[in-house]
């Protein structure tokens, strides 16, 4: 039987203009209580060029620190979930996060960007309406599950800079 596995709590401030929501964190992730910890994931790298900084060399605090000082949110759709392994296909009993109710905090809020499918399908079922709010970006996963090359994903990712500006 496989083990019940839970999120982290939001990366946010009043700040935040865009929300980056993953799936679950994976086992890497999880064991070391680090977003995005597993060193193939490229979601450090994809997100670098959008927060304007380069992150991986820094250390995690330092990287949460980063991504709310460039407006950047992170967080998951999936509180928790049954999954051997870190593979989102594998995921069962999924109890999903308010992320309507997060959003709602969020006064400067203007993109929701959802990495990967999962994270996709999943976060809109739990914005319902409110997605109609925001500017929702569908981006390639940052995992190394999702075989294509970060310089195939890495044009997504760097247009997430458009919603950080004050214009926008």
């Amino acid at each position: 039987m496989s083990e019940r596995k839970h999120s982290f709590p939001p990366v946010v401030d009043a700040h935040v203009r865009l929300l980056v929501l993953g799936s679950l964190p994976g086992e890497r992730s999880l064991a070391e209580r680090r977003y995005y910890a597993h060193p193939q994931n490229q979601f450090w790298r994809l997100i670098s060029p959008a927060a304007g900084i380069d992150l991986p060399p820094l250390p995690y605090e330092a990287r949460l620190e980063a991504l709310l000082a460039a407006h950047i949110g992170l967080w998951d759709v999936v509180a928790s979930a049954t999954r051997p392994g870190s593979t989102d296909a594998a995921m069962r009993d999924i109890e999903g996060h308010d992320v309507a109710g997060l959003t709602a905090t969020l006064p400067d809020l203007r993109a929701i960007a959802f990495n990967g499918g999962t994270a996709l399908r999943h976060g809109l079922k739990q914005l319902g309406a409110a997605a109609a709010r925001y500017e929702i970006v569908a981006l390639p996963s940052s995992s190394p599950l999702h075989t294509v090359g970060v310089d195939a994903k890495l044009p997504a990712w760097h247009a997430l800079s458009a919603w950080l500006t004050e214009a926008n």
